[in-house]
């Protein structure tokens, strides 16, 4: 592998310009293919085969009317006052005709309209009659009234007790995501022109977020304090901008490609997201890698920088490409749960990491052809020793004092994950809600309003749907009341509505509010109560009754998410250690690899746990809203995770295994692997933590919780796990840490990462001297 890759670099180095022309090439492919297709991103979480989500699919064959996307409004008085008397009546009247008139936005009044044109034989008006009788009033001291318009109710619209709010609920034609780019927008605004006449707030819900921006002020930032680091680790603006470069061409490339089968398959927002991420962070640390590997050899072996940049692909590239490997393979494992929404993210993702590490093995040697013998200034070169003294003495000194210390220092280094993960104990997992948006936010101030002035529940209603037991014929109306009253008569339940019904009368739906809010453990009860009893109420009514909506979703997505999980980490884990076992050669460091990797996954769900959750510290991390952590977290990263944590196991343990093969003692090999990848592994971890920290700050609750959970793991994973625990435990273990058995050690092949093949194939040539007359010593 390293003979190969020096060549490839050697390659690359020589002929810069045909590489980058490849590329350039590449890329003018993926952007000439977003022209002619459009980005088409989606909000949904859709899991196939989940009892909710099988009752949605049901209705869209039975009741296509009725599976749009939901939309909801919340009108707020400002200065006090009745919103349904006076000037604000008028203008909410406005609002409302404003909404139901726009593009996309299904009007019930034509519908309503029809029906009562059939007077008493229209089977929805007997049995909107019916179900109200059976139902009753909503629950509570002061429900909510419907707003009236010429002595008649107005489809979707009620007003609250006090009549500070009203509340519109609407539907589009289409699912939200399937919406022209700014229809939500623009409904908004179509109602807002008409508040504004009696300075009225319009307040969207959650479920009419727009979607979210990919790169903000904060990605923007992490990306800035990345170049700082590199700046402060390379101390070369010109070698500091190359691993910048391989980022971005590398996101281009992975995420744009995404973006042109946007319009074949559907990505989900989170999809885009999560490969920037990763896209930023490992393209720029598998080049900084490697750039730090040939500028050594540059400075300490006297190496010119076309041979260095071919043994620095040689040596630091084998370890880079089985870094990716591993990451790849953290990522395809989630194929394996067969979860389309998963399978996606996890392509998208797996595939930018993978363009990633093809452009530091080609395009990054061609570009530094192009920097040529500039990487390294002429004061470094004058002065190499003083240039690394100071950043290897202290990681050399972090090294000796880990050795002598191993004992404390493996108990600080189990002790503080182990701390961090206690919250974990209490995690709860759901779908972002209102609730989960900062105050700041529309969607925040709508959920706050709704539930002071309706009730929580009222931010998340839940539909029921009926369908009649027999092949074509209609429900009865007595069958409808009798089932509202049962329901209506659950604990919990706060009121029950006919929400729609199909031409042939055999398909109804029934709007059930709960009393309690969408993430709230009594709604969860009431899910789960619902769906006990409406086998017994079906088969007393003759009727097929089914639940969905945002909770009921929730509990279906965890627990699927909760079911895979084991799979999906015995098969990361197994397939994982088989690529350790191959790069090490040894039983043991694959173990305490994943073991350590396991302290950091515990620490991290615990860190999210704690901020989100239980609210602690947001004001340090920006966000302002206490929030089940989202049921798709710990599955994404756990494989994200893990697979970034192997490339700090690769480069640090790789060093040390190079210094043994050298014939250092396992002590002198820990510290001799600590000084000489120590400090990139600091500036590598600093570099991601900073790039995932910069998503923490984005306004969608999803993208916030990913970005601080990466980032915590990967703080952790680096500066606790990586650079105390496995040299500590490596120190403890001495020579037994690279036991394997012999029969096992013939079989396995020589894949040669540390570049020992490749020293005895191609020597290093004699060392140059510098322009001052001093030769350049070997470290």
């Amino acid at each position: 592998m390293s003979v190969l890759l020096y060549r490839l670099g050697r390659l690359a180095y020589g002929r810069p310009w045909y590489v980058i022309a490849g590329w350039l090439a590449v890329v003018s492919t993926v952007v000439a293919l977003l022209a002619v297709n459009p980005v088409k991103l989606s909000n949904e979480v859709r899991i196939d085969g989940t009892p909710a989500q099988a009752v949605i699919d049901d209705l869209s064959k039975s009741l296509p009317e009725a599976s749009g996307g939901q939309g909801m409004l919340a009108f707020h008085v400002r200065a006090g006052g009745r919103i349904d008397g006076g000037q604000s009546r008028a203008a909410l009247l406005a609002a409302v005709n404003a909404v139901y008139r726009h593009d996309h936005v299904v009007d019930p009044r034509k519908a309503l309209a029809h029906e009562l044109a059939k007077g008493a034989k229209s089977p929805l008006l007997r049995a909107q009659t019916a179900v109200a009788r059976a139902a009753g009033q909503p629950a509570g001291d002061r429900p909510p009234v419907a707003l009236e318009d010429d002595g008649r109710p107005v489809p979707g619209v009620i007003v609250s007790a006090d009549g500070s709010t009203a509340l519109m609920q609407f539907q589009f034609d289409q699912q939200t995501y399937e919406l022209p780019a700014g229809t939500i927008e623009s409904t908004v605004r179509a109602a807002q022109r008409q508040a504004d006449r009696a300075h009225l707030d319009v307040l969207p819900s959650a479920s009419m977020m727009e979607l979210p921006e990919i790169l903000g002020v904060g990605e923007v930032a992490g990306v800035i304090v990345a170049a700082v680091v590199l700046l402060v680790t390379l101390g070369s603006l010109v070698a500091a901008g190359l691993p910048l470069i391989i980022a971005l061409m590398g996101v281009t490339v992975g995420v744009g490609g995404t973006f042109t089968l946007s319009s074949v398959f559907e990505i989900h927002s989170l999809t885009a997201v999560l490969a920037l991420m990763l896209g930023l962070a490992v393209g720029i640390d598998y080049a900084l890698f490697i750039v730090t590997r040939q500028r050594r050899l540059i400075l300490h072996q006297g190496l010119d920088a076309h041979e260095a940049a071919g043994r620095a692909t040689g040596t630091a590239g084998s370890a880079v490409f089985f870094a990716g490997a591993t990451v790849v393979i953290a990522l395809a494992g989630l194929l394996v749960v067969g979860i389309t929404l998963l399978t996606t993210m996890a392509l998208a993702a797996a595939a930018t990491v993978a363009v990633s590490v093809l452009l530091a093995l080609t395009l990054l040697p061609a570009l530094l052809g192009l920097v040529g013998e500039r990487i390294c200034s002429d004061t470094a070169r004058r002065r190499p020793q003083q240039h690394t003294s100071t950043t290897h003495t202290r990681a050399t000194a972090w090294g000796s004092l880990l050795v002598r210390h191993r004992y404390p220092a493996l108990a600080a280094a189990l002790l503080i994950p182990l701390v961090l993960a206690v919250p974990a104990l209490d995690m709860k997992m759901g779908l972002p809600s209102g609730a989960s948006y900062n105050p700041d936010t529309a969607q925040r101030q709508s959920y706050d309003v709704v539930s002071e002035t309706f009730g929580p529940g009222y931010n998340g209603p839940l539909m029921v749907v009926i369908h009649s037991a027999g092949v074509g014929r209609p429900l009865s109306s007595t069958a409808l009341a009798t089932v509202a009253s049962d329901l209506k008569g659950t604990r919990g339940v706060v009121s029950v509505s006919l929400a729609g019904m199909n031409s042939s009368g055999t398909t109804a739906v029934l709007g059930l509010v709960p009393g309690a809010g969408p993430n709230d453990d009594g709604t969860k009860d009431l899910v789960t109560a619902v769906r006990g009893r409406s086998a017994q109420i079906g088969d007393r009514n003759g009727v097929r009754i089914g639940i969905t909506g945002f909770t009921a979703l929730a509990i279906d997505v965890s627990d699927r998410l909760a079911d895979v999980l084991p799979l999906y980490v015995i098969t990361v884990l197994g397939l994982s250690l088989i690529v350790l076992l191959l790069v090490f050669r040894s039983v043991v460091v694959p173990i305490m690899a994943t073991l350590g990797f396991l302290l950091s996954i515990a620490a991290t769900f615990g860190i999210t746990t704690a901020v989100f959750q239980w609210g602690w510290l947001q004001a340090l991390f920006g966000p302002d809203a206490k929030a089940p952590v989202v049921s798709l977290l710990p599955i994404i990263v756990t494989g994200v995770l893990y697979g970034l944590a192997m490339d700090y196991q690769m480069f640090l343990v790789t060093s040390i295994r190079e210094a043994r093969m050298h014939g250092d003692t396992p002590s002198r090999s820990t510290v001799s692997g600590i000084a000489h990848a120590g400090a990139v592994v600091v500036a590598a971890a600093t570099i991601m933590v900073s790039v995932f920290a910069g998503f923490i700050f984005n306004p969608q609750p999803m993208i916030k919780q990913a970005g601080l959970a990466l980032a915590a793991g990967i703080l952790i994973d680096a500066f606790v796990v990586r650079m105390a625990f496995i040299p500590a435990t490596m120190a403890l273990a001495g020579e037994k840490a690279w036991w394997i058995p012999r029969w096992l050690d013939r079989l396995l092949p020589n894949l040669d990462v540390e570049g020992d093949m490749l020293a005895q194939k191609i020597p290093l040539p004699r060392p140059a001297t510098l322009q001052e007359g001093h030769t350049i010593q070997s470290v």
